[in-house]
């Protein structure tokens, strides 16, 4: 009874050495600056400190900001290294100032405290909602999903008045774009409006001056190239507006960005914004009659009549190409997948009185040279030697496969081999896990001292985790060696099929082949996408 009593008193007045809890403090600001000193990240940290202060069994751990990102996404550099460190133990205890810091998104909040957390053994404390996983009631367990559904539909709110005034700020005339159109820059004094780029404006003007020349745009994109005009991406990648590869696109110039160029307003001096929309988080075309059109916003770089000009041009060539007797294209089923061996660059496909041509458009559009290969192939024959190097593949596969399904003793062996070892690394993070509680238990009722507490803690963490990232490891082993054998055969079925009259599909092409390389008519080669995939698992299996 004396020791009850003793443990009753420590856990009402823990002293200052007992902190149990290593804890997360998590601050999230929607917007750089915020107006709302409320939300400040400093204001943030204070209330969470003096919160805690009165809390000696939690020690403050480790400080994660994420400032300037939206609250409706867990995709945040901060939030993801918080999660990280709970991976490895480190903590085990996450402070916010209220529940919309921790993400105004109900579905995968609700995740993060109902799923996650408890199955990390993670206490989680919210200041301001006066809410402790550790010590809240049935009542306050059913207002945090009714909370988090009210922070998304504020955050949903705050996203439409976003979008109601960059809106109004269009129609103000202002420039509301994250890039400016090419020839122009952005007013170091006013980001919402447009100046003159002494370094790419004389550019467009050539481009006009060509066109109304009645220059293909071919010739104009070759002119560019040959003269080392950086294309718009690469130039705004060259000046640092453009950080990403993905966005910087071909090395190049292309007619695509020419008729752009040449169909844009901007360069008049009128601001024509709202050209897209967002419809379930994708970018989708708005209605001409729907653009947001305000005149004369800032210096033009061509004057009306050469516009003009350049439009007569362009419904006259769009017009002869009408008038032509073409037939409909077919589908490009090598598209993205075709490239020249010699400079690398993607196989363009043309079309011709009996059929299809593949050839390097390289030295077209950087000038004669820059290929040193003379790629060009009929599209007939090129299917031709791609489905009769799937046939001589077919039988290697077909061969493996035959020896694959003749290892499947030592798959079932492999198998039960790894649920064993699966049960016996759970049996021990289970005993693990009961000594960490036993230990929290002789801490509070004072059979260990503080120091003793922690290096045993250490030691049982350790083991806890070292056991279940070995279940992890394991489960995900079987699940990609289960998965890898089905594909395979399943591929073997499909190759089964393939014959010398056997058609080149879309579906044929999606499911073998990665890469073609076109180094001559006589010489193309085929990377598939199952390289080196019967290796692996004869590989997994001998192990």
């Amino acid at each position: 009874m004396a020791r009850k009593s003793r443990k009753n008193q420590i856990q009402k007045q823990p002293t200052q050495q007992e902190k149990v809890w290593q804890a997360a403090l998590y601050i999230r600001l929607s917007v750089e600056f915020n107006s709302n000193r409320g939300d400040s990240l400093e204001t943030q940290r204070q209330i969470m400190e003096a919160y805690l202060a009165l809390c000696p069994d939690i020690e403050i751990a480790e400080i994660y900001t994420d400032n300037g990102v939206s609250g409706r996404t867990f995709e945040r550099a901060g939030f993801q290294k918080m999660l990280a460190d709970i991976d490895a133990g480190k903590i085990n205890c996450v402070v916010v100032k209220d529940l919309s810091r921790l993400g105004r998104n109900a579905i995968g909040a609700g995740f993060y405290l109902e799923k996650y957390f408890p199955l990390h053994h993670v206490r989680f404390i919210s200041v301001n909602d006066q809410y402790d996983s550790e010590t809240a009631d049935s009542g306050a367990h059913m207002i945090v999903p009714l909370k988090n559904m009210v922070n998304e539909a504020h955050a949903a709110d705050i996203s439409r008045k976003v979008r109601s005034q960059q809106r109004q700020a269009m129609q103000e005339g202002k420039f509301v774009g994250g890039r400016p159109p090419y020839g122009y820059s952005k007013d170091p004094q006013d980001c919402h409006k447009l100046v003159v780029n002494p370094d790419t404006a004389p550019i467009v003007r050539q481009i006009f001056e060509w066109t109304v020349e009645g220059v293909s745009l071919l010739q104009i994109a070759r002119n560019l190239n040959i003269d080392g005009v950086l294309s718009p991406s690469n130039y705004l990648a060259s000046v640092g507006i453009i950080t990403h590869k993905k966005l910087i696109g071909d090395e190049g110039w292309q007619t695509r960005a020419l008729n752009k160029i040449l169909a844009d307003e901007v360069y008049l001096g009128d601001m024509v914004q709202g050209k897209t929309k967002a419809v379930g988080h994708k970018q989708v075309q708005v209605p001409p009659d729907e653009w947001v059109v305000v005149r004369g916003t800032h210096e033009p770089i061509i004057s009306r009549e050469v516009f003009e000009k350049v439009q007569l041009v362009r419904a006259e060539r769009l017009e002869n190409h009408k008038n032509t007797n073409v037939k409909h294209y077919s589908q490009n089923l090598l598209r993205g997948r075709i490239f020249c061996g010699s400079c690398g660059n993607h196989l363009q496909r043309h079309r011709y009185d009996s059929g299809y041509l593949y050839y390097c458009i390289t030295n077209s559009t950087r000038g004669k040279g820059t290929c040193t290969g003379k790629t060009s192939l009929a599209e007939q024959r090129l299917f031709r030697v791609i489905v009769s190097i799937i046939c001589k593949t077919s039988e290697l596969i077909m061969g493996n496969d035959f020896r694959l399904k003749r290892q499947n003793s030592k798959f079932v062996e492999k198998k039960r081999e790894r649920e064993k070892e699966i049960s016996v690394f759970r049996r021990e993070a289970d005993q693990n896990r009961r000594f960490l509680q036993g230990l929290h238990e002789s801490l509070v009722s004072g059979l260990l001292t503080h120091d003793e507490y922690l290096k045993m803690k250490a030691g049982y963490e350790q083991k806890f985790q070292d056991a279940f990232t070995h279940v992890q490891c394991l489960q995900e082993q079987q699940a990609k060696l289960e998965r890898q054998a089905k594909e395979y055969t399943s591929l073997a079925e499909q190759l089964a099929k393939v014959d010398g009259d056997t058609e080149l599909t879309a579906q044929l092409v999606d499911a073998l082949i990665e890469r073609v390389t076109v180094n001559s008519a006589d010489d193309i080669v085929i990377d598939f996408r199952f390289e080196n995939a019967f290796d692996e698992l004869m590989e997994v299996l001998d192990e």
